[in-house]
């Protein structure tokens, strides 16, 4: 169930948001008790036979960091078979037919099993693995209570596509949050703001990406990179549209979840975009991965290794692919290059340069991301780079700039940070007196909300639905 779906948003959310408010804000474990039951609903709504997977995830670890937690005896091995059954399960769901398939490439002649694969099983893995290491590292103390880490694992607003969660953060607004007026307020103009990035931005950008990846023989230079930049564009809307969603409904009822996204299109290097792209994947990576591994305080060699091995780990949680393989080494390179080779050359640049070299390198990722193999990936840089079978310029790129045109106008500033500035601005001008900039600022975001939920749902009325893009990663 897509929150940009008609069922969403006129049928479970109000479902949950009566059921929820008709309990005193003094039954906590009451409250708890339905966001458990409506995030289990939730998921089993994609498929209740995948639900068991969700469940047996959050028994097993609630239960193994019960005996992981500092103190306990042979919590190391406690620690060590649950960690290595976290990353099984992920590893059978998600990359068995993907092992299969190459070992056949080899000579094998093994059957390519047909596995249905648990939507968000990337993310609630991750937040399990996330858990079970901060209790035995003594960062938080082991919970008791499963329904409290079943609901950290199911809180259906990030679920699918997160932000990851820590428990540390989230578990006191399990026993101790307030929900006011205002926090609804501003969590619902959220959530509407992202439904719109959504469906009246990356749908719309989708069409474009979709034209040019499936062009074929009718591939020109002008419709490749009108493609890339679409796709660029239509992956970000779609992934922070879903982000906004996930951190208004969480604002609704009390939770403050983290942010995943500041501005990355705005990065001047590599390295500056994944600081603002995906923030809580990086952190995760950073923290349970690389950090342990040695991080930088190591040789110049043993960090060259630590890069590999998180970028090469990047790739793979995103996709079960090649493409998504060469998606993390690329990344790799470049930081490993930002780092030690031509980081300081780049710094003395212009900004102007600086953010011009991070949106192309950025773009010619995301074309590796998007492509459904390597023979793809080479068509498309090819054709991006002058040798397309299509020549140079095509009707075909006519039609999409005059079909979509306004959105590629409204989808260039709108992933600029310019509600921050305007907000700044009106800020200042309140500051010293200004009544108009006052209610401007207090009365514009919810205006306008209220124009993007009901265009968003005309449009979704008027086309076919599509499903969020991150869902399959």
């Amino acid at each position: 169930m897509a929150f940009s779906s008609m069922t969403f948003l006129f049928g479970f959310l109000p479902a949950v948001l009566v059921v929820y408010f008709l309990l005193s804000a003094r039954c906590r474990r009451g409250r708890n008790a339905v966001l458990l039951l409506f995030s289990l609903a939730f998921y089993a709504w994609g498929g209740i036979r995948l639900l068991p997977a969700l469940l047996a995830s959050c028994v097993l670890n609630w239960a193994s960091a019960l005996l992981a937690a500092p103190g306990k005896p042979h919590r190391k091995a406690a620690f060590g078979l649950t960690l290595a059954l976290n990353i099984a399960m992920l590893g059978y769901f998600k990359y068995t037919g993907f092992l299969v398939t190459n070992l056949n490439a080899l000579g094998a002649s093994l059957t390519v099993p047909s596995i249905a694969l648990p939507a968000g099983i990337s993310f609630f893995a991750f937040q399990a693995i996330a858990y079970l290491t901060d209790v035995y590292r003594g960062d938080i103390p082991a919970e008791r209570s499963l329904g409290r880490v079943t609901l950290f694992m199911a809180f259906f607003p990030q679920l699918l596509q997160g932000p990851i969660l820590r428990y540390g953060a989230f578990a006191p607004s399990l026993t101790d949050r307030r929900e006011t007026a205002a926090d609804a307020a501003e969590g619902a103009v959220r959530f509407c703001f992202g439904l719109g990035k959504k469906v009246l931005l990356a749908d719309a950008l989708g069409q474009i990406a979709n034209g040019a990846f499936s062009a074929g023989d009718r591939l020109t230079v002008s419709l490749a990179w009108l493609g890339a930049i679409a796709y660029t564009l239509q992956l970000y809307f779609d992934f922070s549209g879903y982000t906004d969603m996930a951190i208004g409904l969480g604002r609704v009822f009390g939770f403050s979840l983290p942010e995943n996204f500041d501005y990355p299109y705005t990065a001047r290097s590599a390295s500056e975009f994944w600081r603002r792209w995906h923030r809580t994947l990086s952190f995760w990576f950073r923290d349970y991965v690389y950090i342990p591994l040695g991080g930088s305080r190591c040789t110049v060699h043993r960090q060259l290794l630590n890069l590999l091995a998180v970028w090469l780990l990047t790739g793979l949680w995103h996709g079960a692919a090649w493409n998504f393989v060469l998606w993390g080494l690329y990344y790799a390179a470049l930081l490993i290059g930002e780092r030690f080779l031509w980081g300081k050359v780049l710094e003395r640049l212009p900004a102007a340069l600086r953010h011009a070299y991070a949106l192309v390198l950025v773009t010619i990722g995301w074309v590796l991301f998007r492509s459904s193999g390597l023979v793809q990936v080479g068509e498309m840089l090819s054709a991006m780079f002058g040798f397309a079978p299509g020549g140079v310029w095509s009707g075909e790129t006519v039609y999409y700039l005059r079909q979509y045109g306004w959105e590629m106008l409204v989808a260039i500033p709108a992933a600029m940070p310019v509600k921050r500035w305007l907000q700044t601005a009106l800020t200042e001008r309140q500051r010293l007196g200004s009544r108009p900039a006052a209610v401007t600022l207090a009365l514009a975001p919810k205006v306008l909300a209220v124009v993007l939920l009901g265009t968003s749902v005309v449009r979704l009325l008027s086309s076919t639905f599509r499903s969020f893009l991150y869902f399959q990663f």
